[in-house]
């Protein structure tokens, strides 16, 4: 047992110890069933607080000769499949977190020197007979006790990607760690000496200079998860029975912390889902993360596009996003689709793999990126906010002039990146137009029911905003008129979807005429 070489169980047990654990122990499934192959190289990539570390520590417990983790595993869902046992304990892991060497290394430009020489030294405890004292490379020392033992390792990096990211302006750290990365993992030898290779950390494989050390490696990201989505946050059905257990209500539950959608998998935020089952709070946990600064200067890039994108999601809608071309580093930025699709690795939005768009997943990432728009100063937001603003108090007053007056405002600010076409096109004007609506409601609920020109937005006010704040319901219209917007709801009986839902309610009828390029308005009182 060592620091890097065999450690023991007992970084896994204080996970297993914690009031709230969640089983992902499936994953060894996987992990054994490509063991000693080429497809054993996996680099999976996850936001902070999403049980990175526990992963590896638990890979780490189970496949360790440093553990005897049989009484620990026999209770986990690994345990109920063929041959769990088989590789129980049995190879040697070499395993380390780039995160916590940088300081007992003295910073990163002694990084690899310091894993280098700790896990030789303790490879040396375990086979001095086949190591020679004057060998000073890694790969070469697994490479000779391999040949001398027939021996596999499993090598397991956390934080993987930390000098990536942050030492990505200094070439000489970079070659240097690149260089270690290309020595242990490419090529025919590290095939033979390697039984399984896990990288976890926040960012993909770097597409310029890791690329060629690491191009071996099957990746799952926020992006593509494939397999691995239901081992990557926790899962509805796991979040329903967490809600059932200490007695929370599920589907405020949902509003608050669900939204990664990951191979048609609901994904939520389990630090974040920890937290309010242990003290039923609902808040933002997230800029306790460590990369809420870090997102600040992103935001406020002036890339075209980008900060319409932004107010586009703030405001509960979507935006397409071509995540092809990203760097997977905190430097090369050269469109807001970059920004955009870092993000996505951080967490801070979600990806829908089949529009290939980007969202805000929830309300707590919402209050996150709302507050951060307001670290420097935006005035296009700022003007914007107040125009939403004036827009959502006119509704409420049932001004119908100077809504349908700031509708068409707001729709001449975005003609650049929003033109008319349909009701779709309305429907995305609308959304950003009511941005002020989300200190007071929850996230839109869009139907866009079969049939011709309409699409609904219910706009349901959060519970200690309900005895000022009405249910909107919004119907709109192209090339019709308000009247019909409204007869439609009444006539579908649209209000009954609302039940049981017992406050007031206000029936907005939205139209606008493509020959008069005017916008209409009509608002009843349920």
């Amino acid at each position: 047992m060592g620091l890097f070489v065999n450690p023991d169980q007992s970084a896994f047990q204080s996970a297993l110890n914690a009031q709230i654990y969640v089983d992902k122990s499936g994953l060894i499934e996987y992990t054994n069933s490509v063991l000693e192959s080429t497809d054993a190289f996996i680099c999976n990539s996850r936001p902070r607080r999403f049980g990175k570390s526990i992963t590896a520590d638990m890979l780490t417990a189970y496949y360790s000769r440093g553990c005897d983790s049989r009484d620990m595993f026999s209770s986990l869902k690994i345990s109920q499949t063929p041959d769990w046992e088989k590789h129980l304990n049995k190879y040697d892991v070499i395993h380390f977190d780039v995160q916590w060497c940088m300081e007992p290394a003295g910073g990163p430009e002694n990084l690899v020197d310091f894993i280098t020489q700790n896990t030789l030294q303790e490879l040396r405890s375990l086979y001095s007979a086949e190591l020679p004292e004057n060998i000073t490379s890694l790969p070469e020392a697994l490479s000779l006790i391999n040949d001398a033992t027939q021996k596999r390792f499993v090598i397991i990096i956390d934080e993987w990607d930390v000098l990536i990211r942050d030492a990505s302006a200094d070439t000489k750290i970079q070659d240097s760690y690149i260089n270690f990365l290309r020595g242990l993992f490419k090529g025919t030898l590290p095939t033979r000496y390697i039984a399984l290779a896990y990288l976890t950390g926040i960012l993909p494989i770097k597409k310029v200079q890791t690329q060629s050390a690491l191009n071996n490696f099957n990746e799952f990201t926020m992006l593509d998860a494939r397999g691995f989505a239901k081992y990557i946050g926790f899962t509805e059905e796991e979040v329903k029975t967490l809600c059932d257990q200490y007695h929370r209500d599920f589907e405020k539950v949902k509003r608050w912390y669900d939204g990664y959608l990951l191979e048609n998998c609901q994904v939520y935020n389990p630090k974040a889902v920890v937290e309010v089952l242990r003290w039923n709070k609902y808040q933002s946990y997230w800029s306790r993360t460590g990369t809420y600064d870090a997102i600040v200067p992103l935001i406020n890039m002036d890339f075209d596009g980008l900060k319409t994108a932004v107010i586009t999601m703030l405001s509960g809608s979507s935006v397409e996003v071509d995540v092809s071309c990203f760097q997977n580093d905190m430097i090369n930025f050269s469109s807001k689709d970059d920004v955009l699709t870092y993000l996505i690795h951080l967490g801070y939005l979600g990806y829908d793999q089949n529009t290939q768009s980007a969202f805000i997943p929830n309300e707590e990432l919402r209050q996150e990126l709302t507050a951060a728009t307001r670290r420097k100063r935006w005035d296009e937001m700022m003007a914007f906010q107040a125009a939403s603003d004036q827009l959502l108090d006119a509704t409420l007053d049932l001004d119908t002039e100077t809504v349908a007056d700031e509708i068409e405002k707001i729709h001449s600010s975005y003609t650049s990146v929003i033109t008319y076409h349909d009701e779709n096109s309305l429907s995305s004007v609308l959304t950003i137009a009511y941005l002020s609506s989300m200190k007071y409601y929850f996230k839109p609920i869009r139907e866009l029911p079969t049939g011709r020109g309409f699409a609904d937005f219910v706009y349901l006010p959060k519970p200690e905003f309900r005895s000022d704040y009405p249910a909107l319901l919004v119907e709109l219209k192209w090339n019709h008129s308000a009247h019909t917007a409204l007869n439609q709801i009444k006539e579908k009986k649209y209000i009954a979807s609302l039940e049981p839902y017992i406050g007031d309610i206000l029936l907005v009828g939205i139209n606008y005429d493509k020959k008069t390029k005017k916008h209409e308005c009509l608002i009843e009182k349920a």
